[in-house]
């Protein structure tokens, strides 16, 4: 695939132009089919306003590269910066009579004139004021990103390609500091053009020290702050540079006031005069790099712009430690009482990194375009290859950060400042289905820290995880959805890597954490949580309910599997587990589908009834309603989107199902039935209604049809959550229904396309939150793909036909599956895969 072909970048569906002619406004929430854009295609006019995509290492911090060309979310200090737009811009001026000088980007979106921060003054020291092309058209195509960019003024056709490297099994070179931005020109007239590129910017990386100023390197430029003693953390350096020997540098901008030295960079650019300007003592404004180019008719040339960054100390520290113990813990590359990045073990300076950087583009670039190719080459709808593909960008944004040694420890999302919700948090990352597949040694070293660092002698386990990783005080709940789906996931561990030897490792601490399951929510055996039990919706259900409950038979389920292969006796899980189908399966079904049985009798627990006297006698009728209900914050008879959440769980674990197929199939389609709104207009939430409203459709959380709602039922009862709507739909895929999977996806990604919010940001509680990467989870929907490496077994069991082609990632490599004509196929694009067996729907067959 040619990532920069005009004709892909440019292949907009006629719907377009409709949308053009009507302007934004067509494009709000409730737009007809007819005006929006093609899933999976590209981004054009008002669908560029928001578009924002991800470009950096796992771990490492990112920079996003705009559907414009503008470089923004500068984020390279191990912390997101959702606002940090630096005046960072590419140019180019073509040579004539009078010359032509263009920023490479399209137009600015209008909401950054009006209402973004700094807009109120002018948005002053930006570039927005500064000439650009008069059109932009963005596609995506992870982890490649490429702008096409017109303007009648300027002879050449000019595209931008960003990307940063992303190798399925190879965790190292993915989390790699960097970024690359490949600037292409092509000449269709007939006489050559001779122009001149630059790259410009601020230097963005002062910290406010007064100790920054901007460094030489080899092709171009290093901004850099050394910090302080009392804020060693702001210390920090990133590389710009090219691989062209032209190249003519400016390391230090004039420095004067107002607006002097921007003033002077854009009349440089525009005489297309290069200034070779050596780096200066102390502080400078800015600094620009030129490469003049002579372009032939019909050539063209690429300049590659690298970025590459280097922020070693940071000062994050979360968890509270147990008592008596120390506060500096010993790290791989240094000893200290806080977070230090994976890079900063294996890199010595941002030199060291660039290094690296240039040495190895075209290879880290070959694999990851094998990649890019390998996951695109499927027959899979283009609403699932979107969805999966623009949820990946979350592991490259600060939502997720590893540690020197290589362990990886995470935030649930971003808030715009800082991490939100710290520690890995076990019950949102149970969603998370890409990282296990893509990378999953990485995936390992959550179960490590779950089930050694964040697990107590009783089998209490932490839902969220110290920073750095160490030992954590266990001063609150354990969360059952997240303890119990790591025994699940600890199963799926074990079938994506086929390493016994690890099971047996981990094997006592998982029965440890289990027992502890068993001792303290379902203390008399009956098979199901009765106790009260903390979960994902923060709160704590009181009574048995389906949601939990079927993560309980997963993970009962999960051990008696594991058991059975060490040869250990679980015999007792066995038990436990038939009961509890039995109980969920009668107690807890309606019908129609699985509900929640609110108890506060017969239980260890004490339940303490509500005092209406702490809100005046006005809202005494309405405590004493409360109170007839039971507990705050329950679902009762509600039909709740996450009802069986834990059978997923289980299927998508390699577990196989728990439940009646027919039970759990009525079950989601009564989700689809009731809770699937394709207009929220006249549907009333007081909770957090920014990620779905007014005419958008959305899933919610939970409903009532049978009656039965509470006065104040879970928290966030009334939400739209993304990753809640992949995971029913990949569900309701596995259970056979696709076309009510695919609508549901549909819905969700038409709130994302660009004009309100970011395709590539799909948020909760925070910007790129972990739980969207139940996206992933869509492939095997809908093709039952699956490799189990302790049977050296594939299975295929489609819900789209006897031919299809789609992507496939183990342990061991990665390529395209799938059937032709009813026959099994495996294409491996890199590694191998040692299949034994192959099973069709069930049939065992052979490749």
């Amino acid at each position: 695939m040619r990532e920069n072909s005009r004709s892909q970048v440019f292949g907009m569906v006629l719907v377009s132009t409709v949308i053009l002619a009507f302007g934004p406004a067509a494009c709000t929430s409730g737009k007809s089919t007819a005006l929006r854009r093609a899933y999976n295609g590209p981004y054009e006019g008002p669908y560029l306003n928001r578009v924002a995509f991800p470009i950096g290492g796992i771990g490492a911090g990112m920079f996003c590269l705009e559907g414009t060309g503008a470089i923004s979310h500068m984020s390279v200090r191990n912390v997101i910066k959702f606002f940090n737009e630096p005046c960072a811009f590419a140019a180019i001026t073509v040579k004539g009579e009078t010359n032509t000088a263009r920023v490479l980007e399209g137009p600015v979106p209008g909401w950054k004139l009006f209402g973004a921060a700094g807009a109120g003054n002018g948005a002053s020291g930006s570039s927005f004021g500064l000439p650009r092309f008069g059109k932009a058209s963005f596609l995506a195509r992870f982890p490649f990103a490429t702008i096409a960019l017109s303007d009648p003024a300027v002879p050449l056709e000019a595209t931008l390609t960003g990307w940063s490297p992303f190798i399925p099994g190879n965790p190292d070179d993915s989390s790699l500091p960097v970024g690359g931005l490949e600037y292409t020109f092509r000449n269709p007239g007939r006489t050559a053009v001779e122009a001149v590129f630059s790259f410009n910017t601020k230097n963005f990386m002062a910290a406010g020290s007064k100790r920054d100023g901007i460094g030489a390197i080899q092709g171009g430029f290093v901004l850099f702050d050394k910090g302080t003693d009392e804020k060693p953390s702001e210390a920090g350096s990133l590389a710009v540079f090219v691989d062209d020997p032209g190249v003519v540098v400016d390391h230090g901008w004039f420095r004067g006031g107002w607006w002097d030295a921007l003033t002077l960079a854009w009349r440089n650019i525009q005489e297309a005069r290069p200034v070779a300007n050596p780096p200066l003592e102390g502080p400078s404004p800015g600094a620009s790099l030129f490469v003049p180019l002579t372009i032939e008719p019909g050539a063209e040339k690429t300049v590659k712009l690298l970025i590459a960054w280097y922020v070693p100390l940071t000062d994050l520290r979360y968890g509270r430690d147990p008592a008596g113990s120390s506060q500096v813990e010993a790290q791989a590359c240094c000893s200290s009482p806080y977070h230090v990045p994976w890079y900063a073990g294996r890199f010595n300076d941002v030199h060291d990194v660039a290094e690296y950087w240039r040495s190895k583009y075209a290879r880290l670039r070959e694999k990851s375009a094998l990649f890019r190719d390998a996951f695109y080459d499927s027959t899979l709808p283009p609403e699932v290859l979107e969805a999966a593909a623009a949820n990946l960008t979350i592991l490259k944004s600060p939502t997720v950060l590893r540690q020197t040694e290589g362990r990886l420890w995470c935030f649930e999302g971003c808030s715009d400042e800082r991490g939100c919700c710290h520690g890995s948090c076990t019950h949102v990352w149970n969603y998370a289905q890409a990282l296990p597949h893509l990378f999953p040694s990485l995936e390992r070293t959550l179960r490590r820290t779950e089930f050694n660092e964040s697990q107590d002698e009783r089998g209490h386990q932490t839902f969220r995880s110290a920073l750095p990783i160490r030992p954590v005080a266990h001063d609150y709940h354990a969360a059952a959805d997240g303890q119990l789906g790591g025994i699940m996931k600890v199963h799926r561990e074990w079938r994506i890597s086929g390493d016994e030897a690890w099971l047996k490792e981990i094997w006592p601490k998982v029965k440890l954490g289990l027992d502890y399951c068993i001792r303290t929510w379902d203390p008399r055996g009956r098979g199901v949580l009765e106790e009260p039990h903390h979960n994902t919706y923060d709160i704590e259900y009181w009574g048995p309910d389906g949601h939990c409950g079927s993560f309980y038979l997963g993970a009962l389920k999960a051990a008696v599997e594991m058991g059975r292969a060490l040869g250990e006796d679980v015999t007792r899980y066995g038990e436990i587990l038939e009961r509890g189908i039995r109980f969920l399966e009668t107690e807890l079904w309606n019908g129609e589908y699985f509900f929640q049985k609110i108890q506060t009798e017969g239980l260890d627990a004490v339940y303490e009834p509500l005092d209406y006297s702490a809100n005046g006698p006005g809202y005494k009728d309405i405590v004493g309603l409360l109170n007839r209900e039971g507990p705050k914050y329950q679902y009762g008879t509600g039909c709740l989107a996450d009802g069986v959440l834990g059978a997923w769980m289980a299927e998508v674990c390699g577990v196989g199902g728990i439940l009646d197929p027919d039970k759990v199939r009525s079950h989601l389609l009564a989700v689809h039935k009731y809770n699937l709104k394709r207009d929220l207009s006249d549907f009333a939430n007081p909770q957090r209604p920014a990620f779905a409203a007014g005419r958008e459709g959305g899933l919610l959380l939970c409903t009532w049809p049978r009656g039965g709602e509470l006065a104040l039922p879970f928290v966030y009862s009334n939400e739209v959550w993304t990753g809640i709507e992949y995971q029913v739909a990949s569900h309701l895929m596995l259970m056979g229904r696709v076309e009510e999977g695919l609508e549901i996806v549909r819905v969700c990604r038409d709130r994302y396309d660009g004009v309100v919010r970011n395709p590539f940001n799909e948020y909760e509680c925070g910007h790129w939150y972990a739980r969207a990467m139940s996206s992933y989870g869509l492939l095997q929907g809908l093709t039952g793909v699956r490799y189990d490496a302790v049977e050296k077994a594939l299975h295929i069991d489609s819900r789209v036909g006897d031919d299809f082609r789609t992507f496939l990632a183990t342990a061991s490599g990665f390529g395209t599956v799938g059937l032709r004509k009813g026959r099994p196929f495996v294409e491996m694009k890199s590694g191998a895969l040692d299949v034994k067996d192959v099973y069709v729907s069930g049939v065992k067959t052979g490749l």
